[in-house]
């Protein structure tokens, strides 16, 4: 069986290109094309320049990915699109296209959870088999595990994600967008020798960033402009903070439900000094962190094939007139009935 993917939740427009093997059980990646909307160092990315961009690329995107995979038409079984969360007009722009293909190609339509497909995927790529997840990412931050059909969420953010809190704060700085602001700060973090401390804020299994990166904001303009400390002591200290904050939370997931395994998926599982903390973490109680590169952490289209697939198998699709789109859908919404 295979399945087109269309992603577009946020600045990453992805289309991927899976098959399923239902005799064998062999996964086969085909295609996983993507073009990311980078706005100039200082800015974010709003919902209409998105929308734009999306609305812009969408087909040449597909046909390459049509073209990388060397498939027809004929043989696509289902079109899968990430029907959120995200932001609103991007996850329309692609919608309407994955509602207009799937009429046009006469083939049904699967709406995906963004967060399962990350997850699906992650499990998919490195074997991991029942891990506590840390999904981390600029729109969601949220500690998981899997129980009776249902991704539990054991812990959150109680405001903004904290690839917004990092992404934020490479605006203060003035730092690039491309590749990412994100990576742009772990770079900066690697050469930075003076920790200063932040607040750390974890509550109970939650955690909260914005009064950090208020503090940090109100850290830069007092003290860099007198040399106090560098931007690169303000990644590290920054870096250091959240992602203690997370390996705290997931640990005590890990305790809860008896898991030696933790599976990091999100754009932020890409740093590799959170991966490096959490696997310390870890291997003091004798588990295995698993984690993928930037062609699966970072939003892409063939997770949301791969995960449209797994629950097209089970008998689901999404009616035409359901196939929208909505900016707030929990990861413990979604029925997982492809699991035991």
């Amino acid at each position: 069986m295979i399945a087109i993917g269309l992603e577009g939740s946020a600045n990453k427009l992805g289309i991927g290109i899976i098959e399923h093997n239902t005799e064998t059980g062999v996964v086969k990646i085909l295609a996983n094309i993507r073009h990311t909307h980078v706005t100039p160092p200082g800015t974010g990315f709003l919902p209409r320049d998105t929308a734009v961009h999306h609305r812009e690329y969408i087909i040449p995107v597909i046909k390459e990915a049509l073209k990388t995979s060397n498939i027809k038409i004929k043989d696509v079984d289902v079109i899968c699109y990430t029907k959120g969360p995200g932001m609103g007009a991007p996850l329309v722009s692609v919608a309407i296209v994955a509602r207009t293909l799937a009429l046009l190609w006469n083939k049904p339509i699967v709406g995906v959870n963004h967060c399962i497909g990350h997850i699906e995927m992650g499990r998919e790529i490195t074997g991991a088999d029942n891990p506590v997840v840390l999904y981390v990412s600029g729109g969601n931050t949220q500690v998981i595990a899997y129980s009776e059909h249902r991704y539990r969420i054991f812990g959150e953010t109680l405001d903004i994600a904290v690839g917004n809190c990092l992404d934020r704060f490479a605006r203060i700085l003035n730092l690039p967008n491309d590749p990412s602001p994100g990576y742009n700060i772990e770079q900066y973090a690697k050469k930075g020798k003076k920790f200063i401390e932040l607040p750390y804020t974890v509550k109970g299994m939650d955690v909260s960033f914005s009064g950090i990166l208020s503090n940090i904001e109100t850290i830069a303009n007092d003290q860099l402009s007198n040399n106090q400390c560098t931007p690169e002591d303000l990644c590290f200290s920054l870096q250091e903070t959240v992602f203690a904050m997370l390996v705290e939370i997931t640990e005590r997931a890990m305790a809860h439900i008896g898991s030696k395994e933790v599976l990091i998926v999100g754009g932020v599982g890409c740093n590799l000094r959170l991966q490096e903390m959490m696997a310390q973490m870890v291997e003091q109680r004798d588990g295995k962190v698993f984690a993928t590169d930037e062609r699966f952490c970072i939003d892409n289209g063939i997770m949301i094939a791969h995960a449209g697939l797994l629950a097209y198998r089970t008998g689901f699709v999404t009616p035409l007139e359901k196939s929208t789109c909505t900016q707030r859908f929990r990861t413990d919404e979604v029925y997982v009935a492809w699991r035991d």
